[in-house]
């Protein structure tokens, strides 16, 4: 019998759970927010270049490479909201500009009706 093997009553129990360590961070890889960003609100690229910066930071936490981890997380999230805001932003600005253009015209309209039924060479009755 060969004995060069521990035995299987031998072996320590693996432990299912692990702890944190309370001085540990866990970096979040944003990785929902950039698809979300890049199907739905691709603002000049920005959400496929969030995703990317998510998929790194993911391949980074499972290869156990907390710090660049963070590092691109940090990115994702920047880019992240750049996108987010600026499909949001961007467009309620574009509609109060056209509201307030809409309100402008109106205005100048009703002020030229005036300009338009003046009549310049009087009536038939004031020639008389």
């Amino acid at each position: 019998m060969d004995t060069s093997y521990p035995r299987e009553d031998d072996l320590p129990m693996p432990s299912h759970k692990r702890e944190p360590s309370p001085t540990a961070r866990v970096s979040r890889d944003h990785l929902t927010w950039s698809i979300f960003n890049t199907i739905y609100m691709n603002f000049c690229c920005l959400g496929l270049v969030a995703l990317a910066f998510s998929v790194k930071a993911r391949d980074r936490k499972v290869a156990g490479d907390e710090e660049a981890a963070r590092r691109f997380s940090s990115k994702a999230r920047c880019y992240n909201v750049l996108a987010t805001v600026g499909s949001v932003v961007l467009p309620l600005l574009l509609i109060a500009l056209v509201i307030t253009g809409v309100l402008h015209l109106s205005k100048l309209a009703q002020e030229s009706v005036g300009f338009f039924t003046y009549q310049f060479g009087g009536t038939e009755e004031e020639n008389k």
